[in-house]
């Protein structure tokens, strides 16, 4: 049995779409056992009526929430008794408890489980990697999109090693092509800290470099995995998810404006819904926090019910290939290898 805590306040829809997430993944998956963790009588009231298996799931009462606008330093001290910060003690202290699924504050949540959680072995600093649908109908990590800002070469390169592992282990992408975000494709460009970085994972024999990559390929189908600085990689998904719901909203608004444009859409309204949800992020799950001692996923603060469902298959899968050893494992095999 594998068994998985969700945060189930934080979010936009929560805790009704965190609920209903955690019953669909339950439904789906007869080993899996959920730790909900929230106010009780509000997490009661979003289960009252509905079909679930009870001996394979729990609550446990944590009154308060952290908001987006604690500080999360603070918040993880004063707030001990939130959803979040009770599902990562708990997710410290029990052996038999495998992951955390949040779609709360991502500053609380990383400071938390870097703080309370700690670092597999070896690993230089933890990092978010999230998956984009590509247009070839496969999906792209972005590794990394936000846990950290500042970066050097070999952190780049762990990224880059992590990411293949989690790529190769989940989603079974065999040698998943990787490329490093850069302001041009030839080897030569960028500044010193990308050249570096480019000479490292030329390097690396168990990831697959392919090069430098420009932004505006990453959803073409030609790479796997970009390997990127927080910054960066940040501004780049938000700005892919931002311009594919922009355009749907276009292209909505063009076919409302004449007549015969809906007679078109009616036509196609099979196509346009199949697009719809490929660009859809919440069919995507979240950003898997790789490099922390346990499971860590971090979904959309916007996420809905089958978004929070992705997440917690995603945390399982993790689980299930023993992804964590197996980081370790490559990760001591290069220089910067830290105990």
């Amino acid at each position: 049995m594998i068994k998985i805590i969700v945060d189930c306040f934080g979010g936009d829809h929560s805790p009704i779409a965190n609920v209903d997430g955690a019953l669909s993944a339950l439904e789906k998956n007869q080993d899996l056992y959920l730790i909900l963790t929230g106010d009780e009588t509000a997490l009661r009231a979003a289960l009252d009526g509905k079909s679930y298996d009870a001996a394979r799931l729990e609550v446990v009462h944590a009154p308060q929430v952290i908001t987006c606008d604690d500080k999360p330093t603070d918040a993880i001290r004063m707030k001990r008794d939130s959803s979040m910060m009770k599902g990562i003690m708990m997710l410290r202290d029990c052996d038999d408890i495998a992951g955390l699924v949040s779609i709360g504050s991502t500053g609380a949540l990383v400071t938390g489980a870097l703080v309370r959680l700690g670092r597999l072995k070896g690993v230089i600093r933890p990092t978010f990697c999230p998956i984009l649908p590509t247009m070839t109908g496969g999906i792209v990590g972005v590794c990394d999109s936000g846990a950290n800002v500042e970066v050097d070469a070999a952190m780049l390169r762990q990224f880059a090693i992590m990411a293949s592992l989690y790529l190769e282990n989940v989603y079974g992408i065999t040698s998943p092509r990787t490329a490093l975000l850069n302001v041009g494709v030839e080897p030569g460009k960028g500044d010193a800290l990308r050249q570096e970085a480019y000479g490292l994972l030329q390097e690396t024999e168990c990831v697959n470099f392919t090069g430098n990559m420009e932004s505006r390929d990453l959803l073409s189908g030609n790479h796997d995995i970009v390997v990127c600085d927080g910054f960066s990689g940040n501004v780049l998904t938000k700005t892919t998810e931002g311009t594919a719901l922009e355009m749907l909203k276009l292209l909505k608004g063009k076919i409302y404006s004449r007549l015969k444009y809906k007679i078109g859409a009616l036509l196609m309204k099979q196509m346009f819904t199949e697009i719809k949800d490929f660009m859809n992020y919440q069919n995507y799950g979240g950003s898997v926090l790789l490099g922390t001692s346990k499971v860590v996923v971090k979904g959309h603060g916007s996420a809905k019910a089958v978004s929070v469902e992705k997440c917690i298959e995603q945390a399982y899968k993790m689980e299930l290939s023993g992804l964590g050893p197996k980081i370790e494992a490559e990760l001591a095999k290069y220089e910067h290898y830290e105990e």
